[in-house]
């Protein structure tokens, strides 16, 4: 039977009580206050869940992750990265990419995006724990990423795009980010094809929390950057 926690304290089952199917399913209920999530994402956990259904939290193994140094820049990308005309900020628009990588998503089966999540991260950017890439063009904000970060570990929660590239060069920046800062790891969460063809892998979840161990813990990076900055 999957636990089902209460409120308060804030209080995990063991990883390894996660179900192998659904994978990684965890526990249900808490609250998704910032307490909640940051102790969830030091642990290895993130929430996903629809609107009509209760708090789930989830640790899958294997687990998708992409280390900074290893992204996979092909051709295509690195010309359009040189001649796209884009411009990259970090925590100028949060809000509009919660915003942005909500819409991109209900147009098909719904988004998991909801109302409380996006009210949730919005308090965790505001304390600092959450924080955005965004890319521009001529002004317009056409793609970016939000998650979460802990030291030099990167949760990555979603992405959008509104023209070609454009999140791919807001991965891009994020990684280069992470190496400037001496290393790290970005969280991907589920296997991908796509996340896969730029260089992420699965690691097995034991493995996977050793590397929170070793770059959750470390002092946080800068976040700021001027506007406009292509660093």
């Amino acid at each position: 039977m999957l636990p089902w926690l209460p409120a308060h304290p804030v209080r995990f089952p063991d990883l390894d009580l996660a179900l192998d199917e659904p994978n990684g399913l965890l526990a249900a209920g808490g609250a998704l206050t910032s307490e909640w999530l940051v102790a969830a994402y030091r642990r290895g956990i993130f929430p996903w869940f629809s609107d009509d259904q209760p708090i789930l939290w989830w640790s899958p193994d294997p687990r998708m992750v992409l280390f900074p140094e290893a992204l996979r820049i092909r051709r295509s990308l690195a010309k359009r990265l040189r001649n796209g005309g884009f411009e990259f900020t970090r925590d100028q628009a949060f809000d509009d990419v919660i915003a942005a990588c909500a819409e991109l998503r209900s147009d098909a089966e719904g988004t998991w995006i909801t109302e409380p999540m996006q009210a949730a991260y919005r308090r965790l950017h505001r304390l600092g724990h959450a924080h955005s890439v965004e890319v521009w063009r001529a002004g317009r904000l056409i793609g970016g990423l939000y998650g979460v970060a802990l030291g030099r570990a990167f949760f990555g929660e979603s992405m959008f795009s509104l023209e070609s590239d454009a999140s791919k060069a807001a991965l891009v920046h994020l990684a280069q980010h992470l190496q400037a800062g001496g290393g790290g790891i970005i969280d991907c969460q589920m296997h991908t094809a796509h996340l896969a063809s730029l260089g992420a892998c699965d690691i097995a979840r034991p493995r996977f929390i050793d590397y929170l161990d070793q770059y959750a813990g470390v002092p946080a990076l800068n976040w700021a950057l001027p506007p406009s900055s292509s660093e």
